[in-house]
C-alpha cells in the first residue's frame, strides 16, 4: 500500500476556518482523514501541508512513526506551531487508514479502551463563538450555563475574565468575581465550573483573580498567563488553592517536559491538531501520567478534532475529560457524519473502523476559505491587549 496524495482542504465556520487533511492511498477507496486547524494561520498551514507531501507520496501509510520522524526531522528547520499543526492533521490521517484498514476503531491500535465513557465539557452556548468570546454579561452567562446542565453536562468552562492591561483593577476582579457567582448560583454544587484566563494576566495578576474566585470552587483556572514561561506558571500553581491547567498553545514535547518538571500545572491541555497529531499527544500523555497529571485536551476546533480527541480519550490511562465546541455552525454534521452521540455529557465506546467519520466534501465546499475575522483587543487608551 501507498500513499498517493495529501491534500488541505477549508471549511469556514465563522471564528475559525476547519483545516482537514486527506490522505489518499493506492487502495479503491481507502483515504483517511485528519485536523490541522489553527486559526489566523490557516494558508500557512495548508501551505505546510503542501510542502510535506512530497515526503510521503510513495510511502507506506502503516509507517506512522517512521514518517512523523521523517516529517518532523527531513527538513532542516523543524517544528513551529504552523509546521506542527501540519504534521498533526496527517498523522491522524494515518492513524484513521491504519485502522480503517485492519477493521478497528483507531482507539483499539493505540492501546484498546481503558474506559467505557468519555466525559465531555461543555462551553457557554455549547461553543457558540458571539456566547464564548462576546461581550460578558450576567444575565447571558446564567441562561447559557443553565442550558448547558439542561443538556446533561456536568462540567461547562465559562470564559470569564475580561479583557484587560497587564495590572488589572478592582474592576477586572468584580467582572470576574460576579460572574462566576452568578454562574455558581444557577448550576449549583454538583457541576464542575471551569474558568478560563485565556492568557490575559500576568501571574501576580492570575493570583488575584484566583483568590478572588476561590470560594466559588472553580475546577480548574485555565491558562492563567501566557505561554511560554513555566516559571511563571508555577508561581502561580504554588500561590493558589485552585489547580492550574495549561498547555493548549505549547507545541514541541520539550515545551511540556519543562512545564512538569516545574509542576507548572496540575491539568495538562495538549492540542492534537498543534502538538503533532496521535503519535505526539500519547508520548506527552505518557510523560504527563509519569508526573502524576492528568490531560484534558484543548479542543475548541472542528468536528474531526474532537473525534480524533475521544479516541485518546477511551486509550488514555491519564485522561480526565474532553472540551467540544458543539454549536459553533448548525451545520457540522452536514459536512462530517459519524460524529459520536453526547448524552448525559458522555460519549460510549466508537465501534466504526477508523475514526468512523466520513467527510462530505460537496457540503464542505459551500463552506470555503473566509480570512478569521481581526479581533484587535484593545485597551481604553488605545494600546493593544492580549486575546
Amino acid at each position: 500500500m501507498k500513499i498517493t496524495s495529501v491534500t488541505a482542504l477549508v471549511v469556514n465556520a465563522r471564528l475559525r476556518n476547519w483545516l482537514f487533511v486527506k490522505v489518499t492511498t493506492d487502495v479503491d477507496g481507502l483515504i483517511g482523514w485528519g485536523e490541522a486547524t489553527l486559526e489566523w494561520k490557516t494558508r500557512a498551514v495548508a501551505g505546510a501541508i503542501d510542502d510535506l507531501a512530497p515526503l510521503l507520496i510513495g510511502e507506506n501509510p502503516f509507517r506512522i512513526e517512521h514518517l512523523w520522524q521523517g516529517q518532523h526531522r527531513w527538513q532542516f528547520f523543524q517544528g513551529g506551531v504552523v509546521t506542527m499543526s501540519a504534521i498533526s492533521g496527517i498523522d491522524q490521517a494515518l492513524w484513521d487508514i491504519k485502522a480503517k484498514s485492519l477493521g478497528v476503531p483507531v482507539y483499539e491500535l493505540i492501546g484498546g479502551a481503558t474506559r467505557d465513557r468519555v466525559r465531555m465539557y461543555d462551553h457557554l452556548g455549547g461553543g457558540d463563538s458571539e456566547a464564548v468570546y462576546g461581550n460578558a454579561s450576567i444575565d447571558g452567562f446564567v441562561e447559557a450555563a443553565g442550558e448547558s446542565v439542561r443538556q446533561g453536562y456536568s462540567a461547562l468552562k465559562i470564559l470569564a475574565v475580561p479583557v484587560a492591561g497587564h495590572f488589572i483593577g478592582h474592576q477586572e476582579v468584580k467582572v470576574a468575581t460576579d460572574l462566576m457567582r452568578a454562574v455558581r448560583a444557577t448550576v449549583g454544587d454538583e457541576v464542575e465550573i471551569m474558568v478560563d484566563l485565556h492568557g490575559r494576566a500576568t501571574a501576580a495578576m492570575a493570583i488575584q483573580y484566583g483568590l478572588a474566585l476561590a470560594p466559588f470552587r472553580p475546577w480548574f483556572l485555565e491558562e492563567p498567563c501566557q505561554p511560554g514561561n513555566p516559571a511563571e506558571m508555577a508561581e502561580v500553581a504554588r500561590a493558589l488553592p485552585i489547580p492550574i491547567a495549561a498547555g493548549e498553545r505549547l507545541f514541541d514535547i520539550r515545551e511540556f517536559r519543562d512545564h512538569l518538571a516545574m509542576r507548572a500545572m496540575s491539568v495538562l491541555q495538549p492540542d492534537v491538531c498543534h502538538v503533532g497529531g496521535i503519535t505526539a499527544m500519547k508520548k506527552i500523555a505518557a510523560f504527563a501520567e509519569s508526573h502524576q497529571v492528568p490531560i484534558a485536551p484543548h479542543n475548541p476546533l472542528g468536528p474531526i478534532a474532537t473525534v480524533v480527541n475521544q479516541h485518546l480519550g477511551f486509550s488514555t490511562p491519564n485522561f480526565l475529560i474532553q472540551e467540544v465546541m458543539r454549536a459553533d455552525v448548525p451545520w457540522r454534521d452536514d459536512v462530517v457524519s459519524g460524529q459520536l452521540p453526547i448524552v448525559d455529557g458522555y460519549v460510549s465506546l466508537p465501534t466504526e473502523p477508523g475514526f468512523g467519520v466520513e467527510v462530505n466534501e460537496a457540503e464542505a465546499k459551500k463552506h470555503p476559505y473566509v480570512p478569521e475575522p481581526q479581533l484587535r483587543q484593545a485597551l481604553a487608551d488605545g494600546s493593544v491587549a492580549d486575546w
